[in-house]
């Protein structure tokens, strides 16, 4: 192996078998991801991966910054084949999350998001201190509802106890939402783009197939690895 292959934070070959560098097909490229394609293959746009191993590791040393500074980031998986790995990394990151469906207003209208939040805190803790006995067996049930339609709506959005300093989002295209509402507010994004995605306005993009499972854990896995938590 040789001192520049030691250096990569994905080799090559898992890169390759991972179909990382298969974009979209040239009838949906979106120019402004021009300079992140090698070449066009079958009607197939392929991604440079040269450029995305530098794009990573930019991603990465912007993430750590913000990170060392104590500033908050949410993670943001709109896909099933991120959520996964994404999941790992926000936990790891002990930071918040949002899995598959972005709430609309999760940025853009946060005080009341906020709020739901905390109702989901409050109903958690009053059951836990059994405050619940209290109410009829009907009363219970409702309130056991409420409580899993909260859960799944806001558990990962516990640790946002402010507006973010940078979203991460596994892709551009299925994160949309979830990067407009960041962009309007003034948060810096970084994000996994495809060759059909627009990554106007956004702080950092890491051109890769996004819709392979082992191309975004290759990728969120990498930023896992090398993670650094806030300095002491």
């Amino acid at each position: 192996m040789t001192d520049s292959e030691k250096d990569l934070l994905i080799p090559y070959e898992d890169m390759l078998q991972a179909g990382m560098h298969f974009g979209r097909k040239r009838t949906v490229f979106n120019p402004k991801m021009g300079q992140y394609v090698f070449s066009v293959r079958d009607g197939i746009c392929l991604i440079d991966l040269l450029k995305t191993q530098t794009a990573l590791r930019a991603a990465i040393d912007a993430l750590n910054k913000t990170l060392q500074e104590g500033g908050l980031v949410l993670f943001v998986a709109p896909t099933k084949q991120s959520q996964e790995s994404m999941r790992a990394l926000a936990d790891a990151a002990n930071m918040p999350y949002v899995m598959d469906r972005w709430l609309g207003g999760t940025l853009t209208n946060f005080k009341v998001i906020n709020t739901r939040v905390k109702r989901l805190i409050q109903l958690e803790e009053d059951k836990a201190a059994g405050r619940w006995e209290k109410y009829t067996k009907k009363e219970q049930l409702e309130l056991s509802r409420e409580l899993i339609e909260m859960k799944r709506n806001f558990e990962g959005l516990k640790k946002l106890v402010r507006m973010p300093d940078l979203v991460v989002v596994a892709s551009v295209r299925e994160g949309a939402l979830a990067i407009h509402e960041a962009v309007k507010m003034g948060v810096k994004v970084i994000s996994i783009a495809n060759t059909d995605a627009n990554p106007a306005g956004l702080l950092q993009v890491i051109p890769a197939n996004d819709r392979s499972k082992k191309s975004v854990d290759l990728i969120v896995g990498a930023i896992r690895d090398n993670l650094q938590t806030q300095a002491a």
